[in-house]
């Protein structure tokens, strides 16, 4: 017996590999013509076309409809709704955008493609807004009542079970191709929730010195207090999210300030790496692009399915308007709070920070800015990031285990405790399967969410047309 389930657990293995390596590994290399080459994954090959082509659709959104995107942020809830509102579903989202990606990415992106990365992750922000609109838009006009925690719920699940069932022609209990959207997901949550452990508990080893046992358990039993209540989720990201990417955001304008001098020479050095000679001259402009490509849409999700979660949660008076919100908070994620980071670094002299990586890089640079206070300051960050990202995925994790399982209690307490146990073993130590495991799975999200993205895009973009009419 012991031979078969190691057997099938090295198979399982093998298959979740290679699937990595499908998914994110190069899956073709173009030479450039003035040197080097240009490695492009599925995945980004699949993102970047996609983005393009919604805001060619929706004649550059991004750009166009910022004031209006802006206008909707600052709408007031109407009184008596228990669902969700507008604002409450971007909040949820920038929880989980507003992640270690927005540290950890950017400080990749910068480590390997240099301070060019940073335009072309801004760029991906602008082409990714338009998939964000697209996708959250067709999830609100597809939601549904929530019979267990009230309100509604949907996403990609649910409108990709909309388009089956028109396929096919009748109705459908459920589509394999939604069940495998809903699964993918849930797999991806629970491998970011052991990333998430982990990277909380090194940030308060490094800054603190408290071992990873005690700050493990503080967190796990901090986020079962929240996720294992019915409505504390959305309550603890109204206040958290704000103040967290406030807090963040006003420091670094601090320091941008305090060293504007110097933000001249920096905007320079942003864009001659981004289209220098010299890094095309070394053969390097590839890794410059697909540096700032990758982490840039592994920073804001757009394509994946994940915020067109909390968009479907949500109750406005037009859907279009929860996409425009949707679409905003892909602008804040990449072009406000990642250009925080890069900031951070940027503004540090170039020699105290040579052939340093990874969170090294960013405390360094932060300590050079702010003194000991600034590693400090850094690590509490992570944690309210990290936080804030493990509440957020289990508000996504609900549609999707009621599009499996059912509406059951049982199966949501079920999913939320295999989350905490996941949070508790990454936090103390890491297993590079289970991060390997969370790739596949937000990739695999990505390509179920795409099939269905295009067929249905037409919808969403009349949704659209209807609400630039109406305010004319």
């Amino acid at each position: 017996m012991s031979t078969v389930l190691s057997g099938a657990l090295s198979g399982f293995v093998k298959l979740v590999n290679a699937l990595y390596a499908l998914l994110w590994n190069d899956l073709i290399t173009l030479p450039l013509p003035f040197g080097g080459t240009l490695g492009l994954p599925l995945l980004v090959m699949l993102l970047v076309p996609t983005g393009a082509y919604f805001t060619l659709r929706t004649r550059v959104l991004p750009v166009r409809l910022l004031p209006a995107m802006a206008r909707v942020a600052a709408e007031k809830r109407p009184h008596g709704h228990t669902s969700l509102s507008g604002v409450q579903s971007l909040i949820v989202s920038t929880a989980t955008r507003v992640g270690m990606g927005n540290l950890v990415g950017v400080v990749a992106a910068i480590s390997a493609g240099g301070a060019g990365a940073v335009f072309w992750m801004w760029i991906t922000a602008l082409l990714g807004a338009s998939t964000a609109f697209i996708e959250s838009t067709l999830a609100n006009l597809y939601k549904e009542k929530d019979p267990l925690y009230g309100g509604f719920r949907g996403g990609p699940a649910r409108y990709i079970h909309a388009l089956a069932e028109s396929w096919r022609g009748r109705p459908l209990r459920r589509s394999v191709l939604a069940a495998c959207f809903a699964a993918s997901g849930l797999i991806c949550w629970c491998g970011i929730s052991q990333v998430i452990g982990n990277s909380v508990s090194s940030a308060f080893e490094n800054a603190f010195g408290i071992p990873p046992l005690y700050s493990t358990v503080v967190l796990v039993a901090v986020a079962a207090v929240i996720v294992l209540r019915k409505n504390a989720t959305v309550k603890v990201l109204d206040v958290l999210v704000p103040v967290m990417a406030g807090a963040y955001f006003f420091l670094t304008i601090f320091l941008i300030l305090k060293n504007a001098v110097l933000l001249p020479s920096v905007f320079r050095r942003i864009f001659s790496e981004a289209f220098g000679l010299r890094q095309m001259a070394a053969g390097g402009f590839g890794a410059v692009l697909m540096n700032g490509v990758k982490r840039g849409l592994f920073s804001n999700e757009a394509g994946s399915g994940s915020a067109p979660c909390s968009a479907a949660a949500a109750e406005t008076d037009h859907p279009a308007k929860v996409g425009l919100l949707q679409a905003f908070g892909v602008l804040i994620d990449t072009l406000v709070i990642c250009t925080c980071t890069a900031m951070i670094m940027l503004l540090a002299p170039q020699e105290l920070l040579e052939g340093l990586t990874g969170m090294s890089l960013l405390q360094t640079a932060m300590a050079h800015h702010l003194g000991g206070f600034g590693s400090v300051f850094i690590a509490v960050i992570l944690w309210l990031f990290s936080f804030s990202t493990f509440i957020g995925v289990l508000f996504y994790a609900r549609s999707n285990v009621a599009y499996l399982f059912g509406d059951c209690w049982s199966a949501q307490t079920a999913y939320k405790v295999l989350a905490l146990a996941m949070l508790f073993i990454g936090g103390l130590a890491a297993y590079t399967f289970v991060w390997d495991l969370g790739d596949v799975g937000i990739g695999l999200m990505t390509v179920f969410n795409l099939i269905a993205l295009y067929p249905l895009s037409g919808k969403a973009l009349a949704c659209l047309r209807d609400y630039e009419a109406t305010q004319r």
